[in-house]
């Protein structure tokens, strides 16, 4: 919830590839004008629908909710395993069937159906899905040749104003198409995946768009359909839809075989610049990152960055957030090279940041806490450098809680996923077994200090 106002996932309607050449950008569209008759006022978007709409097709997919009460000789006698569907949407993106949809239309899911405009149906498999950027790339299952393609945008051409047509399947009624305007863009206060950065339109966008396509006038993808802002669930003129650059670099990374998408490291913990600390800093006015701790031996070390350093650019890009770094980061791609603009000093420099995966070793350890204790249950992981960066937290600051079911202790003292317990009876933990050791070790009761999402917390437990 912010404000008064919700998030709402846009679909809340309830393998081996062979090496191909990555998929490139469409060319660049017309030079944009302004109607200038009531003729010109009067055109019709028929063409544009006709060209892009049969590359967008239906995704239902089904999952088998496990009895929670299996083998219970009392309980298990009242519950059953469940079928749950889902509806979405999803775009072709190779005329051979390799799909892209939102990662929530198919999570988890045991069976998934693409039905085409033309009401062909195909069963498909995940080649690839990402729950940080909410995307899924799927493949039909029998081989297919021919079928309608949508071709990617370069979503960087982008302009507040221009008009774009969503094209999804909202609340199962049928492949429907809106229009409206990009009305903001680089939107990263969204909270919907990992990587927010989102074109924002007021083309009508409803549960079941999810995956579904935005448009341009050419008829190319710019954007895949992921949520809304929303009292009600229903649309009120303002959707997000992921830009095809994230995009596109998700399907390549599928189309190469790899399973999961590799993600550059930078090595730098930083927040943003207000007017207070702009003014502190020396600088005209608020904007870009302030780095507050670098990693020793990472791309942002070797480029020569420093604490209280201010990045403003990474190439041609303004950088005010931490998402916009992450998102330019990772669309730029690993092994490519980056120019970073930073200040310091009050001087403008560059620097040739090279980026990197994550290096072998900093994967973070994942367990399950177990015994008498108030974390029993909870399923937790050590902080990763990359992890501290998205997470606004020194490496090493803690523990993260990654999931716990609503029956453990640990929910029931209150714990949540997303939560990083920083020490237990003032005994600094920074990795699984030092937060097992901590808890077994405890004598008379526990104290523990955490720090989530909602802020800083401490529980006494006798």
């Amino acid at each position: 919830m912010i404000r008064s106002r919700a998030i709402f996932l846009a679909a809340a309607m309830a393998g081996f590839v062979s090496a191909a050449a990555p998929i490139a950008f469409a060319q660049p569209q017309v030079q944009r004008a302004v109607p200038s008759s009531v003729a010109q006022m009067q055109l019709s978007f028929a063409d544009v629908v006709r060209k892009s709409s049969p590359a967008v097709v239906n995704i239902y997919s089904k999952r088998t909710v496990r009895n929670p009460y299996a083998g219970d000789p009392f309980w298990g006698r009242f519950f059953r395993d469940r079928v749950q569907s889902s509806l979405g949407s999803g775009v072709i993106v190779r005329a051979d069937g390799v799909i892209v949809t939102n990662n929530h239309v198919v999570a988890g899911a045991d069976e998934i159906t693409v039905v085409l405009a033309d009401r062909r149906e195909f069963e498909a498999r995940v080649l690839l899905a990402d729950e940080r950027t909410d995307l899924a790339v799927l493949r039909v299952n029998n081989p297919v040749r021919g079928l309608p393609t949508l071709a990617f945008h370069d979503s960087d051409d982008a302009q507040v104003g221009d008009i774009v047509l969503a094209i999804g399947n909202p609340f199962g009624v049928g492949q429907t198409v809106t229009s409206g305007i990009v009305s903001a863009l680089a939107r990263t206060q969204v909270g919907v995946s990992d990587y927010q950065f989102f074109i924002q339109t007021d083309a009508a966008i409803n549960p079941g768009n999810s995956g579904g396509a935005l448009v341009t006038m050419k008829g190319d993808l710019i954007g895949i359909n992921t949520a809304i802002f929303s009292r009600t669930g229903g649309s009120i003129g303002i959707g997000f839809a992921i830009p095809a650059n994230m995009v596109r670099t998700v399907v390549n990374s599928a189309l190469g075989g790899a399973k999961e998408v590799a993600r550059p490291w930078v090595g730098v913990t930083t927040q943003v610049v207000d007017a207070a600390l702009a003014q502190s800093l020396g600088l005209d006015r608020p904007k870009g990152i302030l780095i507050t701790r670098v990693e020793p031996g990472s791309p942002a070390a070797l480029a020569g960055l420093v604490p209280r350093d201010v990045i403003t650019r990474i190439d041609d890009f303004d950088v005010n957030d931490e998402q916009s770094l992450n998102f330019r980061t990772a669309t730029k791609g690993v092994g490519s090279t980056a120019t970073l603009t930073y200040v310091r000093n009050g001087q403008v420099r560059t620097a040739a940041l090279r980026l990197v995966a994550e290096p072998a070793g900093a994967t973070g350890v994942t367990a399950e806490i177990t015994g008498r204790n108030p974390l029993q249950g909870a399923q937790v992981s050590g902080i990763t450098p990359s992890l501290a960066n998205e997470l606004g937290v020194d490496p090493g600051a803690g523990v993260l809680i990654t999931n716990l079911s609503r029956r453990s202790v640990a929910a029931q003292y209150g714990f949540a996923p997303g939560d990083v317990i920083t020490t237990v009876n003032g005994r600094r933990v920074t990795s699984p077994p030092a937060l097992q050791a901590a808890l077994s070790g405890a004598r008379g009761g526990w104290r523990i200090s955490a720090v989530g999402p909602n802020g800083s917390k401490t529980l006494t437990i006798r």
